[in-house]
């Protein structure tokens, strides 16, 4: 019988001890034809850097193996191995490979950029209904289907290698460890056991050479019980804590012996998807779904509050970048077209957490839908806005920044009540955090409001929202000093990175970083 204790070993994802020694790793400014932007993180066997792709200028995360690799032979061939399994493997719910090949500091592999969070996080964070564990489950399904068409076993299935994007899609990722069935038992016959104890086969455990795509399946069985169970197993399964549907399916999925389980993951995929569609399906999700489906309405109304997309206007061009979290918060923020040419962008956060602070942004927001168009300046606009606040007794703290931007006049107006999030560029230099003292709506009733105007031209604008008591000034400028990155998409997946550092651990909240800036004129 298989010592408990050996469920909670970590991931060895690399037959390579990992170094003991931190040293400083310098950042090139080219690896192949992919520029540079910063270091991502450092394993045992490999560096990963994000770049960008010197086609479509989009982000790319590009892996190096490590130099010290680069002169032993059976590490290079699992290193090209990963790079032709993931060449294969061109599926919507897998990473995808942009290029591959060898540069001064050795060899490389360029893949998509993934913005999105874990599973394990997913999981961690997210309730769940039934009804989406079960078409995560299905796109996981189909992703493996496609790999074992082309004769790749994972290997090293589990929530951290599956991530969610902000649209909700399935990727799985990272291939460092998989096979093909061309390999012969004398190519990875020599391998200690390598994976993650609590989502391996029985016979992944005890002979690694045996594995085959069953070995997958009972993998993705472990990843499915924890989606409907809404929390990590730890190793320990309990099948009377399934839904009913699910217990026949999870226990084929999860038998010991390989003769009795799932042989092709398509069969799999067949019971799961007609479980989804029968009575039981519709008696289950009643018993399991209440706390879901008031999750998922609340989560409908955060993208509501907070929009990813951004507009389309004449003379201002617009960048958002926001991190997953997948956490309710209290923070709102839109884009507004007051008049033609006179654009403004509103950010809000309540002092409540959670819905209680949701549901104060929802109310907010339709108290300046109701205004933002009539009053006649922006201090009368905080003035009314703070005087219904107030009457009502809704947050005796909310933070409100307002940013207006008259294209025709070449000026922009800002008003910041509460925590200050804006940010002033100008020629591309380092920003600098703009002063404008007043209080919080809500406080006082009669509190009067001042905003600051300045020039409209070469300036760019960064707004950082959601920083309530998360990190030091000294701390984000030393943040934004590490890159000279401003596209918010790669700043905000670096802030999280440079956070993590700091902090030890990933921000609670969602972060979201907006730039405003002049539209480039082209010429003709």
């Amino acid at each position: 019988m298989t010592n408990p204790e050996f469920y909670q070993q970590p991931t060895r994802p690399t037959a390579q001890p990992a170094e003991t020694s931190i040293q400083p790793i310098p950042i090139p400014q080219k690896i192949g034809p992919y520029k540079v932007e910063t270091l991502l993180e450092k394993g045992g066997m490999s560096i990963l850097y994000l770049g960008t792709h010197p086609e479509t200028h989009q982000p790319t995360t590009i892996k190096v193996l490590s130099p010290k690799f680069v002169s032993n032979p059976e590490i290079v061939d699992r290193f090209l191995k990963e790079a032709e399994i993931i060449a294969l493997a061109d599926h919507p719910n897998i990473v995808k490979l942009f290029g591959q090949g060898k540069w001064e500091g050795g060899l490389y592999i360029a893949m998509e950029f993934i913005q999105g969070i874990s599973l394990r996080q997913y999981i961690l964070q997210t309730p769940i209904s039934l009804k989406r564990a079960l078409e995560l489950l299905i796109d996981i399904g189909y992703a493996l289907c496609h790999l074992h068409t082309h004769g790749v076993i994972h290997r090293d299935l589990k929530p951290e290698n599956i991530l969610i994007t902000e649209t909700g899609a399935v990727k799985v990722i990272d291939f460092g460890i998989a096979q093909l069935l061309t390999e012969t038992s004398s190519d990875i016959q020599q391998q200690r056991v390598i994976g993650t104890p609590i989502y391996m086969s029985p016979e992944q455990r005890e002979k690694p050479e045996a594995v085959s795509f069953p070995s997958d399946i009972y993998s993705l069985g472990i990843i499915a019980y924890e989606l409907m169970l809404g929390k990590l197993s730890h190793g320990q399964i309990h099948l009377s804590l399934m839904p009913k549907g699910m217990q026949k399916i999870l226990m084929k999925a999860l038998q010991p012996d390989v003769k009795d389980r799932y042989l092709d993951i398509v069969d799999f995929i067949v019971d799961v998807t007609g479980y989804l569609n029968s009575d039981a399906f519709e008696r289950d999700k009643v018993v399991k779904d209440h706390l879901s489906e008031l999750s998922e309405s609340l989560r409908h109304t955060q993208g509501i509050l907070n929009p990813s997309n951004t507009p389309s206007w004449e003379d201002i061009e617009i960048e958002i970048g926001i991190s997953s979290s997948h956490t309710i918060s209290g923070l709102y923020y839109e884009f507004l077209e007051v008049r033609p040419g006179v654009y403004a962008i509103a950010i809000a956060e309540s002092s409540l957490k959670s819905s209680e602070g949701m549901m104060i942004c929802s109310i907010f927001r339709g108290m300046l839908h109701a205004l933002y168009k009539t009053s006649s300046n922006i201090p009368a606009l905080a003035k009314e806005l703070n005087q219904y606040m107030c009457q009502d007794g809704l947050d005796k703290s909310f933070n409100f920044n307002y940013l207006q931007i008259d294209s025709h006049k070449k000026e922009a107006q800002y008003l910041l009540c509460g925590k200050s999030y804006l940010w002033l560029g100008i020629d591309n230099k380092n920003p600098f955090k703009t002063i404008c003292e007043n209080p919080a709506l809500g406080m006082h009733k009669e509190n009067p409001f001042q905003m600051q105007q300045i020039e409209w031209g070469k300036e760019t604008f960064f707004i950082l929202s959601n920083m309530r008591q998360e990190i030091s000034e000294n701390e984000l400028q030393e943040i934004w000093q590490s890159t000279e990155v401003s596209n918010p998409q790669i700043w905000t997946e670096i802030f999280i990175r440079k956070f993590r550092k700091i902090h030890k651990i990933l921000p609670e909240k969602t972060i979201t970083f907006i730039k405003v800036a002049p539209k480039k004129q082209y010429p003709n």
